[in-house]
């Protein structure tokens, strides 16, 4: 089986040739960069050896490679500049290369992508994706691994179009089948597939293609990293999707239906991401009417659970996830909102959410005390959606969050607050 992507020739000679830096620039297949004085001779010196005639060599070039961009953003940019990408990639789909040596190039530019987004853009540019798409056709496990693993890294980058993956019809069925492969194979692919699940059109190739009955089962894997991912995944299937809500209400998983799975997975000893997620897969299901309302495991276990996460004790972007899923969940629903009204004080519980971070702030990392700062507006706009969810339909509730406005309005204006309307 082929990947039939269209993969421009790579510059590069089988004899050994070195091009020149504006040789590699002429070309044009990665994204230009300016070549200033920070493009050193030792990176040359690395770039020059992946075309040393001995396939030795250029192996203890890729991991010598490999070992001076760890945490390195310049050398990483210089080695851009210099054309390592498209040598990379030819060495990469060599037939003629060792598989040690086709695994070691997709480690190299799996790192490569964790630098900047002009870094991935350029990786990008150089036609990484179907490159390394077609080596997921090989038979060896890890050069598998690698090669998902640097995809995973390009994907959840903003600036890589997610419809790349969708190009090839035959992409999506094939990473169905790599998931029973091993445990880092589940956890990338479905990673890649939660990041690149964007659309409609996106949900219906992946439930088509079997995303339900292969992902399920992860759900109970003993890797978290893997049970975590497959849980983001069924949340972005059933956003507002009632063919796969309706398909997932009846799936069992080890015996036991999926929404028990959700419920398990929504308790407190569960890591707050876990719950959080299990929340809104549940959320979706129930919005999209394969759950009714007034079913206990939205009553007495989803809706808790989200209002839990409105706590002050959690992190800036739990509280404002937390609030607009509640928000939600509740907003077509009477009696969902009489019931939040009266839960943990939740009225007056997202009065935090306008004095945050206050003066005496517990937070004692100065990274994260400035990120809040800069996002602190988010938790206010989540706490007017869910205000605004809570008095949609009920006059009692309505005044109740009325009163609650106006006890807040007033002190957040004479402050001077920038609250958006």
């Amino acid at each position: 089986m082929q990947f039939f992507f269209h993969i421009p020739a790579l510059f590069c000679s089988e004899i050994g040739l070195k091009l020149s830096t504006n040789n590699h620039l002429k070309l044009g297949y990665c994204r230009r960069y300016e070549a200033g004085p920070e493009v050193t001779a030792t990176s040359r010196h690395y770039v020059d050896r992946l075309f040393d005639p001995d396939p030795q060599k250029v192996l203890q070039g890729v991991i010598d490679m490999k070992n001076a961009v760890i945490g390195n953003n310049k050398q990483k940019a210089n080695l851009i500049v210099l054309g390592a990408v498209p040598r990379l990639l030819y060495l990469l789909q060599q037939g003629s290369s060792s598989p040690e040596l086709r695994t070691e190039c997709a480690v190299v530019l799996g790192s490569l992508a964790m630098g900047t987004e002009n870094n991935i853009k350029s990786l990008v540019d150089c036609h990484i994706i179907p490159a390394l798409l077609q080596g997921l056709l090989y038979p060896d496990l890890i050069f598998i691994e690698a090669c998902l693993r640097c995809l995973r890294t390009v994907f959840i980058s903003p600036v890589t179009p997610v419809q790349l993956l969708y190009t090839d019809p035959t992409v999506i069925p094939h990473l169905m089948s790599l998931l029973s492969r091993s445990q880092r194979t589940q956890e990338y692919i479905t990673q890649i597939f939660s990041h690149c699940c964007k659309t409609p059109e996106h949900q219906t190739v992946l439930f088509n293609y079997g995303a339900i009955q292969n992902i399920a089962p992860l759900l109970i894997s003993p890797s978290y990293k893997v049970r975590m991912q497959a849980l983001k995944c069924f949340s972005v299937l059933a956003y507002e999707n009632t063919q796969v809500s309706m398909t997932l209400v009846n799936v069992l998983v080890d015996g036991e239906l999926l929404s028990q799975v959700f419920v398990r997975m929504m308790q407190r000893d569960q890591p707050i991401e876990m719950q959080l997620t299990a929340a809104k897969c549940l959320t979706y299901m129930c919005r999209a009417g394969a759950i009714r309302t007034d079913d206990s495991c939205i009553v007495l276990k989803t809706l808790p659970c989200l209002v839990r996460m409105c706590s002050k004790e959690r992190l800036l972007e739990e509280r404002v996830e937390g609030a607009e899923t509640l928000a939600y969940l509740m907003e077509p629903d009477v009696e969902l909102q009489r019931i939040a009204s009266t839960t943990d004080h939740l009225v007056a519980m997202l009065a935090d959410y306008f004095k945050y971070p206050s003066s005496v702030s517990a937070i004692t990392d100065i990274k994260r005390l400035d990120h809040d700062l800069k996002h602190a507006h988010e938790l206010r706009q989540a706490a007017f959606k869910l205000y605004a969810s809570l008095g949609s339909n009920d006059e009692d509730i309505r005044k109740k969050v009325t009163f609650s406005c106006v006890c807040i309005f007033v002190p957040v204006k004479l402050c001077g607050s920038t609250v958006s309307r």
